[in-house]
């Protein structure tokens, strides 16, 4: 059980306020194409300009590799958030980051002013979790607060290396969230609890099937690495996506899964066809029928209702990954059916990020969902039950 110190356990009146945010966002021609992630941060940062914090803000935005690049400057993000908190986000744009024009906004703050510092990623250190820039960066704040989930399983200056030259680092709600759906979920579920796993290779889940199995009543493999599985229990998957470097792993997952005794689900049918192209015929093929010249696109009608079925008595569900090729409307209808289920169900639904939230949201069943997580990489992470850098370095209660 992780109890960490959150926005809700400090007072920040008067106190400067180092805020890592989730500002990786998609532009195009320097406007923002998606503010999620903007209007997602407001609660946490609504909380400590009420509170009389005076607030500076940092976040990444995508991989500028250690030098100042312009078009990855966060300038349009102050623009944005300004609208979205209805007062100004002043932007401090230097291309160190922590600056001149860093300093002096940050000198001339008065209580619930907002300051936005440059990309931290400009900083080749940030990456490399550098003491130099980590002191910069705490030299400008009191309290630090993280609620940047998406690169928490990464230890960066930003969300580790300062907190270790500060008095108070706490978690914001955002970070709270995550810690208390997906770490708690995992570790203390409602039974059943479920999970279901997709996506193309089992190379990059098995740290997660491995822990999951010890933790969970039922196993679902969908996506492009059920086809390791099926070859494990000697069928034929004709061109299909197949590691077969996993074979072995794949049937030692198979034999931990009967040992502690959970069930565990791979596709009874599957949609094949001879490319791999939303454009070809394609028709559905049962148990070891995939063809030499076909591949295995997408989970067969029966599997979807079998997955379904074992879904509806579920109290926790966490699902990462699609069932097929899920960008292709003909090979999409596999992950549909687990979203569906998924929202028809009274339990704790908890989706782990990348490709299952974008279906999820895409479907318009994101708000019956329990919990969507916002990152990827880090979700995986804490399925694995690896601790997060970022979640270990704030203050525990």
């Amino acid at each position: 059980m992780l109890n960490k110190k959150s926005v809700d356990d400090i007072n920040v009146k008067g106190k400067r306020v180092l805020v890592r945010c989730d500002f990786n966002v998609p532009l195009k021609d320097g406007q923002i194409t998606d503010d999620t992630r903007l209007v997602a941060a407001l609660p946490t940062l609504k909380k400590l300009i009420n509170d009389g914090g005076k607030l500076i803000l940092c976040s990444h935005l995508g991989k500028p590799k250690g030098e100042p690049k312009p078009e990855l400057s966060l300038a349009p993000v102050a623009v944005a958030l300004s609208k979205l908190l209805g007062q100004e986000v002043k932007f401090a744009a230097d291309a160190t980051v922590v600056g001149d024009n860093a300093k002096a906004a940050v000198a001339a703050m008065k209580d619930g002013d907002v300051v936005l510092l440059e990309n931290t990623r400009y900083r080749a250190e940030e990456t490399k979790n550098g003491e130099a820039f980590s002191k910069e960066l705490a030299s400008l704040c009191d309290v630090f607060v993280n609620d940047a989930f998406g690169t928490a399983h990464r230890a960066h200056c930003s969300n580790v290396g300062v907190t270790e030259y500060v008095d108070t680092a706490v978690v914001g709600y955002l970070m709270q969230k995550e810690i208390d759906f997906l770490g708690n979920a995992v570790n203390n579920p409602v039974r059943p609890f479920v999970a279901i796993l997709g996506g193309s290779k089992v190379s990059s889940k098995i740290s997660v099937i491995n822990n999951l199995l010890d933790k969970v009543d039922t196993l679902i493999i969908g996506g492009g690495m059920a086809y390791t599985f099926m070859k494990a229990m000697g069928e034929e998957v004709g061109k299909s996506l197949l590691e077969a470097d996993y074979l072995d792993y794949a049937k030692e997952m198979m034999e931990k899964a009967e040992k502690n005794g959970v069930k565990l689900l791979i596709p009874v049918d599957t949609v094949v066809a001879k490319e791999f192209s939303n454009d070809v015929p394609f028709h559905t093929v049962g148990r070891g029928e995939i063809a030499a010249d076909e591949e295995g696109l997408d989970i067969g009608e029966k599997t979807r209702e079998l997955y379904a079925n074992a879904i509806k008595d579920a109290k926790t569900v966490v699902w990462n990954g699609p069932m097929g090729v899920f960008e292709m409307s003909n090979f999409a209808k596999g992950t549909i059916a687990v979203a569906e289920a998924l929202a028809n169900i009274d339990a704790t639904t908890i989706i782990g990020g990348g490709d299952s939230a974008a279906a999820v949201n895409q479907l318009g069943y994101g708000d019956k969902m329990s919990h969507i997580s916002t990152g990827g990489g880090a979700s995986l992470e804490f399925l694995e039950g690896k601790e997060l850098p970022g979640v270990a370095a704030a203050n525990d209660k």
